[in-house]
């Protein structure tokens, strides 16, 4: 049912920071409780409709005209946000709209909006008619014991030419996710009332939504057929992201969103509660929550996102519980539970800071100082008054590289896993604490104007051996460094290929455009520049491609820009002029991936770990599921084993302070490099 209740996939809110308001808080044209009546257009529609398709269409970086091909993108993606899944539509809802496809653009320059309401309130007629009927469905007695089977990806399905072949695909689907509690030791009652709920939940959403929510819903499906980055938010939704990002709120520190049925973890803000519990990670599904260690879980499969958040936020030392679908979770995964105490998220907490890992390396004894960066900040405030030690990722990272160059380790790690960007002014600086001078990043506008940013101070802080850890999470910012540290032949890059967001975004406020000085008009967040290595290679799409590739378990079609159907592609400009060091030649890079190459070998826990991303991977690509009770109890009792045995084994072969594979791998490639080099 993916995106198909709450359409809030391009709304972010953070639990804790809340940056979406239920649609009972717009001004409404209908009433929530008469789901008979048609939302229309707002007179403000109109013009906020030519505004916003009139600035996408000429200042976009992407510079594509808003013509028939594009409207018909557009018109996909609009189809798409409502009824992903072709859960509600039939095929003669799809081929009476196509009528509409090639005429988008010319209807948005003049602020026609009229398609949208009218195909929105065709979905809520469905919507609402197969609530209705699943929830009778449910009461019904489901045979297991049949040798059926269910495709949960439904991403190629054709769209349904009747009610009766969507009432056996939605039987089979309702047969899926009751199984799936029936395999978590629900009671058929319970199993009944839980879903009971969720539909119930279903029905609520799609009630109150309003005139503005499908205005925010068609916008979005035009910016995005441009970039995934460009997006239009609401009035209600821009003022309240300003508000809850100028205060300091109690909660757990997470980024989330919808995606379909599910709450998603989209990011773990550094500094919380969350990040400090290094178990929640991006892409994790929260499907129940609870207060305090005793309270039951309350199912949230379905729920709108604020709501969830509402219940994850609260008073600073209280506890909540999440349980949680895992990034890496398959079919028969067990849900796992995660205690966490909420509390505010302390500056000085999202800071950089260091530690020393301790080595056996061929028989020596090595010292790696490790510098986590969580993220690129900046105090603008202090920085503009003048003050001098004001905080940064630059004058923190500078002050601890001092420590530990007085503990004397032999080389410095760079920790950027799940480092999702910031400053880029810190980006540029942070690199210049390792390079004498030179560019470190191209931006290119729209207009083809490139503008190189270089670090001018001739001061280098660090001379000596140095590596940067990354992972599929590392982005923007991150992406800038690594890449200039790689392209300056200053230091080895370790980890997983990097995210891809090489694009640079800009927010306009649509107030100063609408003739209405009495209402709001929201925001425009639009892509409006690229980045490019100093090389000349964007960082968009491709992201970084680390020296020293660590197993990882996402493919660049599921995370990461490139997974993006409108993502900006990948492209080149001329180089800029620099001067690269000789810290890490071609032949060094050769010696330390052969050397990789046998710790894959040997090493315990890379092979424990490859051996898990196997497993999980074939799990993960297993869309058909059987149906049949039988079958699946023994599929899930074959992998619970598996489980336990991987938990066992974790148990024996670490210590609790050398957990972190990617980390140990990455201090012994780096005391490699520096055996190699005789300790230079």
């Amino acid at each position: 049912m993916k995106k198909a209740i709450i359409f809030l996939s391009l709304l972010v809110i953070i639990a804790g920071f809340v940056f979406y308001t239920p649609p009972s808080q717009f001004g409404h044209n209908i009433d929530p409780r008469d789901s008979s009546k048609k939302l229309k257009p707002e007179k403000i529609h109109t013009q906020k409709a030519r505004i916003v398709s009139g600035i996408i269409n000429f200042h976009h970086y992407r510079q594509m005209k808003f013509n028939d091909s594009l409207s018909v993108v557009m018109f996909n993606s609009y189809i798409k946000s409502l009824d992903n899944s072709k859960l509600y539509f039939l095929k003669s809802d799809i081929e009476e709209f196509k009528k509409y496809r090639y005429y988008l653009d010319d209807d948005l320059q003049v602020g026609k909006v009229d398609v949208a309401y009218k195909i929105f309130n065709r979905f809520r007629t469905r919507f609402l008619s197969r609530i209705k009927k699943n929830l009778q469905t449910i009461q019904k007695d489901f045979d297991f014991t049949k040798d059926e089977s269910y495709e949960t990806n439904r991403d190629n399905a054709e769209w349904s030419s009747s009610k009766a072949m969507l009432d056996k695909v939605w039987d089979k689907m309702l047969k899926h996710q009751f199984l799936g509690l029936r395999l978590s030791k629900k009671k058929d009652t319970e199993i009944r009332k839980l879903l009971k709920r969720r539909f119930e939940n279903y029905k609520k959403n799609v009630i109150q939504y309003t005139a503005e929510d499908v205005f925010q819903i068609y916008m979005n499906a035009l910016s995005e057929t441009y970039d995934p980055h460009t997006n239009y938010f609401s009035p209600i939704s821009s003022d309240n992201f300003k508000i809850r990002m100028s205060k300091s709120l109690e909660g757990i520190g997470a980024v989330l969103s919808t995606e379909g049925d599910y709450t998603v973890i989209r990011s773990v803000r550094p500094g919380g509660p969350a990040f400090k519990t290094k178990a929640l990670h991006p892409n994790d599904k929260v499907i129940g929550v609870a207060q305090g260690d005793k309270k039951e879980f309350i199912d949230v499969v379905g729920w709108r996102v604020d709501e969830v958040v509402q219940l994850i936020r609260g008073p600073k030392g209280s506890i909540v519980r999440l349980k949680l679908l895992k990034h890496d979770a398959t079919t028969d995964s067990e849900p796992q539970v995660l205690r966490i105490v909420r509390d505010k998220i302390k500056l000085e907490e999202q800071k950089a800071s260091k530690k020393i890992i301790k080595l056996d390396h061929n028989g020596k004894a090595f010292k790696i100082g490790v510098i986590h960066i969580p993220s690129f900040y900046l105090d603008f405030d202090a920085y503009q008054a003048g003050q001098k030690d004001y905080a940064s990722t630059s004058n923190d990272t500078r002050r601890l590289i001092k420590e530990l160059q007085k503990e004397k380790v032999d080389g410095i790690l760079i920790d950027l896993r799940y480092n999702g960007g910031g400053s880029l002014k810190e980006a540029v600086d942070l690199t210049g604490l390792f390079i004498k001078e030179g560019p470190v990043v191209q931006v290119r506008d729209s207009r083809g104007k490139i503008e190189e940013l270089k670090d001018k101070n001739k001061e280098q802080v660090y001379a000596g051996p140095l590596g940067v850890l990354v992972n599929r999470y590392s982005a923007s910012a991150s992406e800038i460094f690594s890449g200039a540290i790689q392209d300056y032949n200053r230091g080895i890059i370790i980890g997983e290929q990097t995210y891809g967001k090489g694009t640079v975004q800009n927010v306009i406020n649509l107030d100063r455009f609408v003739q209405d000085k009495t209402k709001k008009a929201g925001q425009l967040n639009l892509t409006l520049a690229k980045y490019y290595r100093i090389t000349g290679s964007s960082t968009q799409n491709q992201g970084v491609t680390p020296d020293i590739k660590l197993p990882s378990v996402y493919l660049s079609n599921e995370v990461g820009e490139s997974s993006q159907p409108s993502a900006l592609p990948w492209d080149e400009i001329k180089s800029a002029s620099f001067a690269a060091t000789n810290h890490i030649t071609p032949k060094m890079k050769d010696k330390l991936r052969q050397y990789y190459q046998q710790r894959l070998k040997t090493d315990e826990d890379l092979q424990r770990l490859l051996s898990d991303i196997k497993e999980i991977r074939v799990e993960r690509k297993r869309t058909v599921v059987s149906l049949n009770e039988k079958i699946r109890l023994t599929k899930k009792a074959e992998w619970d084993k598996k489980e336990q045995e991987r938990k066992a084994r974790d148990k024996k072969l670490h210590k609790k302070e050398n957990r972190d594979v990617f980390l140990q791998n990455g201090g012994q490639i780096l005391s490699e490099m520096i055996r190699v080099n005789g300790g230079q």
